[in-house]
């Protein structure tokens, strides 16, 4: 924003303390002589000391102003100029802590996001102002670094499709006899995969700029039609899905909220125990939140690699060894639905092999009728 020029802050700041000053000076100057004035009289007779006879009247208080007068204007001059100039000092000191701040701000606008403040002392505002601003420069770095991770990661995973597609197509133009039932095959399960990834990029767009509708929605049907699409897919990996838990009502897109919850049985489906694995939903209202937790058996998790799992195109090494490969977005899908539906994602892996997925909503507490399905 373009500004017309003006004084600046510190100069305000010591004609603020300059003025403060003079006033208080004019204040106890006018003190000393209203009370000088309450006891001294107006006029006094001289008397001569040997016949204590009255020689003459002599004024006071004129005589009085004449000298109170030039030493009152001079103790003006000094304070203001002590004012002038103790206040510069003191304004530099106090704004020494912003024009580090503003340092910093001008650092992080040329693109330098690990530059950090650390102001030293004790707390105060401008302390306060730097510690939120290094708080917001961590985290907008972290986000950045998120960001551009992400486009690599996802020029990376468009890339591939494309090339393996053309190498598929200079095979077939440099042996036309070859069989293309084959080659049709391929293409296809190439383009597919290319289709998900890019639906699943324009869900997180959509999820992220919050673009959606807000309804009411109970989690509880969400997760039995989730149970119910996804049975097939359970029953091809032998794995037993058990959902329970009562009406948890909340507010949000039942179309992100249902491909949140899918995600999340699906992942808990395909990264399960070879044979005789489980995937538990449960779905209630505590406090003022509503819970959906999605938890499966499998094998041991570190906390630092769950800590990793919500990352985009993040795939375990187990994923990449199913028939269900997708495109290393699931998690992270579920991560900016919930986020955009003010709500937080926990994960925690199980002591006993697998992991526990516990997502946090906000919850209806008014009695708004559910709609049919």
């Amino acid at each position: 924003m373009d500004r017309a020029p003006g004084p600046s802050v510190r100069l305000k700041l010591t004609l603020s303390y300059a003025g403060f000053l003079m006033l208080a000076g004019v204040l106890m100057l006018a003190a000393v002589w209203v009370f000088l004035l309450r006891y001294v009289p107006d006029r006094a007779m001289l008397i001569n000391a040997d016949d204590r006879l009255a020689n003459g009247v002599f004024p006071v208080r004129g005589v009085l102003l004449d000298v109170f007068a030039p030493r009152a204007a001079a103790v003006l001059a000094f304070l203001l100029v002590f004012g002038l100039l103790g206040g510069w000092i003191l304004a530099g000191r106090m704004l020494a802590p912003l024009t580090r701040i503003t340092n910093a701000t001008r650092t992080a606008t040329n693109g330098s996001l690990s530059h950090r403040i650390r102001l030293p002392g004790r707390k105060d505002e401008f302390r306060e102002l730097a510690d939120a601003f290094d708080t917001m420069l961590a985290r907008l770095e972290a986000h950045v670094a998120e960001q551009q991770r992400f486009a690599a990661n996802a020029s990376h995973e468009l890339r591939t499709p494309l090339a393996i597609s053309k190498s598929l197509l200079d095979a077939a133009r440099a042996d036309p006899d070859r069989a293309t039932d084959p080659l049709i095959d391929r293409l296809h399960a190439v383009n597919t995969r290319a289709i998900h990834l890019t639906e699943a990029l324009l869900l997180l767009s959509r999820a992220e700029r919050r673009s959606f509708t807000r309804e009411h929605v109970d989690l509880s049907l969400v997760a039995e039609e989730t149970a119910e699409t996804l049975l097939p897919l359970a029953e091809k990996h032998g794995v037993t899905i058990e959902t329970s838990g009562d009406i948890t009502p909340t507010v949000g897109s039942q179309a992100l909220l249902l491909q949140l919850t899918t995600n999340l049985v699906q992942n808990a489906i395909v990264h399960n125990l070879p044979e005789q694995g489980t995937v538990w939903i449960h779905t209630g209202a505590h406090a003022r939140t509503a819970v959906l937790t999605v938890e499966n058996t499998g094998e041991q998790l570190t906390p630092r690699l769950v800590s990793t799992l919500t990352e985009r195109f993040r795939r375990g090494t187990e994923r990449v060894h199913t028939d269900h490969a997708g495109v290393g977005l699931g998690l992270a899908i579920v991560k900016t639905i919930t986020h955009a539906h003010d709500g937080t994602l926990v994960l925690t892996p199980r002591s006993a092999g697998g992991l526990r997925i516990t997502v946090e909503l906000p919850l209806v507490t008014d009695t708004t009728p559910r709609r049919s399905r």
